[in-house]
């Protein structure tokens, strides 16, 4: 009798064992996102001049607002924060500067050509950030704005609190980019090391048909073009606000001049 029953209880552990591997994989697939893959646009390079405005009337005329894209992919170049596949200090913490990097060889049409040359600008965007900041860890929206007003002396970005989906829609449809600071592990991208970054900072560089995002996210080194759904990025937007990231203000940082 006291055989069979400790018979039982072991049978009993066996098959637990046996069920916990199927559990976390099941809930392992249920937590991890599935990797979007579409069609995107071809990429559009940024148009550095204007085509000036003459009004041959001198009346104020009503204001009409311009027709989004069907699609939109700007030509934005790709690095991740660690280039060379080194994710250690700094370059763990090399987010923010991947994300400005990228967004201003954008703007100045340059490429990053090698990840050795990523790996220099991003250091030389560090040492801009100790000197004007303290720390380069963990850069604001209104800090990563300052990197590029001062750093790359260019003046055409704006901070905007609480976009909408439509604002970032219409921001890439004027060939504008768009740098997103976000609580990382909202944006459950499966190629993150697990369970991702409390803070992050990646690119919106345009949108599909479909509505979904196209962003540059240096989180990972699949992040070029990698599709977010527009409720998780809208939902993930954060500021860092002193570490409380998930309290932190919904805010985008946008890059560039109007297009047409």
């Amino acid at each position: 009798m006291f055989l069979k029953k400790y018979q039982r209880k072991f049978l009993v552990v066996i098959m637990l064992a046996m069920a916990f591997p199927l559990i976390a994989l099941l809930v392992s697939r249920l937590n991890n996102p599935k990797i979007i893959q579409e069609p995107i646009p071809s990429p559009v390079v940024y148009k550095t001049t204007v085509t000036p405005r003459i009004s041959p009337v001198p009346t104020k005329l009503p204001a009409i607002s311009p027709e989004l894209s069907g699609e939109v992919n700007l030509d934005i170049p790709f690095t991740s924060q660690a280039p060379n596949q080194n994710w250690v200090l700094p370059y763990k913490e090399f987010c923010e500067e991947a994300s400005v990097l990228m967004v201003m060889s954008y703007i100045n049409r340059q490429l990053i050509s090698t990840p050795e040359y990523a790996s220099q600008k991003m250091l030389e965007i560090k040492s801009f950030e100790e000197n004007r900041f303290g720390y380069y860890e963990d850069t604001n929206a209104e800090e990563t704005a300052v990197i590029i007003r001062e750093f790359y002396n260019y003046d055409k970005v704006r901070v905007l609190y609480d976009p909408k989906i439509g604002d970032i829609k219409k921001a890439l449809s004027e060939g504008k980019a768009v740098i997103m600071p976000a609580a990382g592990r909202m944006l459950g991208n499966p190629y993150f090391q697990q369970p991702g970054p409390l803070y992050h900072m990646l690119v919106i560089k345009g949108y599909t048909k479909t509505g979904n995002f196209i962003t540059n996210d240096p989180g990972t080194r699949h992040g070029a073009n990698f599709i977010y759904s527009p409720d998780v990025l809208m939902n993930a937007i954060h500021d860092w606000n002193g570490g409380d990231v998930g309290n932190g203000r919904k805010v985008i940082i946008i890059v560039g001049r109007r297009e047409k």
